[in-house]
């Protein structure tokens, strides 16, 4: 992909003041007209996004919140109007598309533009104004036409950043990149209240997020925390985001609206994926329906189906978290995505003419045995706790044939590569599917974290290639027709935001042969 636009030229843009630049070619009597925020603060602390990129558009996000620890984030509580704008250059001399939306206080004034109608496999800058102020200048893109040959993608894939846990170095490494589009596999988020003296980053917090979120209005608190870092708004701002959520953005290990300790968590579910669809660059149907599931599609090269791990898996039959196997998981009734989702995603693979099919999942696809064939103990919070669903999936990819089918996963602040068998339970089935693991950006921060855990039981499991419990990163993938490679980026610490990236390790999977080799 070539850009017109060179990363130091784009952050300068970014980090600009942002009423310096004022916008042309929309009118501006509503928004001149509307509330000003008591405190006289700048509305957009929390930068700009774009996501779910389309042939012919995309989202378009930010918040208004000159405020974000007070309630309703220092704004007055009626709606108000937002400009928005996009244009082929990021001076905004070539306008395509603009309008007003309004920012309602019952979303905690986020903004969210649903726009259509551009032109494919092009970059877009975009833009929103509030009475006087203008946000950052955001850049997005648009896919190839669906179906249209050729061509290649430049992805990464990350998840679990805790905020208290480190810095973002990784995101600042990112941002410096060319890429595609940044996909987010859960854990954008934790759940628990953050430490006085920041953690990791030593920084004071205020007093009012100490405790743990229970209510929307604490929950808004914790992503305003998350998102005013920034490295991770120079990353939104840079490229366009597919997001999915795991558990701590609602509860650890949790499964459909129940917890192992906590019980129903009907209630705090309900406004912790509020606050998660407000802090999202995300459609409607994330807030209407909860519906988070969706399909994304690069020309005739990759299908990206981003999965929902979370909301409609059963309980988990043979118990909580590290456990041994039972029958009851090879019950037809057990499902991990649901029997909705299940059909939609199954339908959708068998219909599939790409030549990649990427699954984006907030879990382990892949076995781990933990101590042999003698127990068969395992982690019952990923997809081995639901044994019958994964075989559902792989026979669906036999059976349709599907074209190179990679699981990309967050979940673990590990890294694996699997091989994906089409019976786990049958060691010597074929391997039909190739899988990589990413570690967590933060999570964990510097500590030596899952390796001496995980490592005595790689030998357990002769399907995994690779395996790192110790280093925090990210991974860069790129595909084209022939070959999807992987490269495993990470940091030396966390407790800096200056901290140098470096490429731990390489891999690729050739076309046509499931699996992938370490180069």
């Amino acid at each position: 992909m070539t850009t017109s636009m060179g990363r130091r030229r784009f952050l300068a843009a970014l980090s600009t003041a942002a009423g310096a630049a004022a916008l042309s070619q929309v009118p501006a009597d509503l928004a001149a007209a509307s509330p000003r925020p008591g405190s006289g603060n700048h509305p957009f602390r929390l930068g700009v996004a774009s996501g779910d990129p389309t042939a012919t558009g995309a989202v378009l996000w930010t918040r208004l919140v000159p405020e974000p620890f007070e309630p309703g984030g220092g704004m007055p509580r009626v709606k108000v109007p937002v400009q928005w704008q996009v244009a082929r250059d990021e001076g905004f001399r070539r306008v395509v598309a603009g309008g007003t939306t309004w920012a309602l206080p019952e979303l905690a004034h986020s903004v969210h533009v649903e726009v259509d109608g551009l032109a494919p496999d092009r970059e877009w800058f975009y833009r929103f104004r509030y009475r006087g102020e203008t946000s950052p200048v955001g850049r997005t893109r648009t896919a190839p036409p669906v179906g249209a040959p050729g061509g290649s993608l430049a992805f990464a894939f990350a998840s679990c950043q805790d905020w208290a846990s480190g810095y973002y170095p990784s995101y600042r490494h990112m941002a410096d990149d060319d890429l595609d589009l940044v996909v987010h596999l859960g854990d954008y988020v934790y759940e628990g209240g953050i430490p006085a003296d920041g953690g990791l980053r030593r920084t004071a917090t205020p007093d009012v997020l100490r405790s743990a979120p229970q209510d929307l209005e604490r929950w808004r608190m914790q992503y305003a925390l998350y998102k005013a870092d920034p490295d991770l708004q120079a990353a939104h701002a840079r490229f366009p985001w597919a997001v999915t959520w795991d558990d701590h953005e609602v509860k650890n290990d949790y499964a459909g609206t129940r917890q192992e300790h906590a019980g129903d968590i009907t209630a705090l579910r309900a406004a912790a994926y509020q606050a998660w669809y407000e802090h999202q660059p995300v459609r409607r149907a994330a807030l209407d329906r909860a519906r988070i599931y969706r399909r994304l599609r690069w020309g005739g090269l990759a299908q990206l189906d981003i999965v929902d791990g979370r909301q409609y898996r059963s309980v988990p039959p043979c118990g909580w978290g590290e456990a041994d196997a039972c029958t009851g998981g090879y019950d037809p009734g057990v499902t991990m995505l649901g029997f909705p989702q299940e059909k939609w995603l199954f339908d959708g693979l068998a219909a599939s003419r790409a030549r990649w099919n990427i699954l984006g999942s907030n879990v382990m696809v892949g076995r781990l045995d933990h101590d042999g064939a003698a127990g068969d103990r395992l982690w019952h919070d990923a997809w081995d706790g639901y044994p019958a669903a994964r075989k559902r999936l792989t026979d669906t990819w036999v059976r349709h044939r599907v074209a190179n089918p990679v699981v990309i996963t967050g979940d673990w602040h590990s890294t694996f590569v699997n091989d994906v068998h089409q019976d786990f339970d049958r060691p010597s089935s074929p391997v039909v599917g190739t899988e990589f693991v990413g570690t967590s950006i933060s999570s964990n921060g510097d500590g030596q974290v899952y390796g001496p855990y995980y490592g005595p039981m790689i030998r357990h499991n002769p399907h995994i290639k690779f395996f790192d419990g110790d280093r925090r990163g990210y991974v860069r993938c790129h595909v084209s027709g022939s070959r999807m490679s992987a490269d495993l980026r990470t940091v030396p610490t966390v407790s800096r935001r200056d901290a140098p990236e470096s490429v731990f390790a390489s891999f690729v999977v050739e076309s046509g042969r499931p699996g992938a080799h370490q180069v």
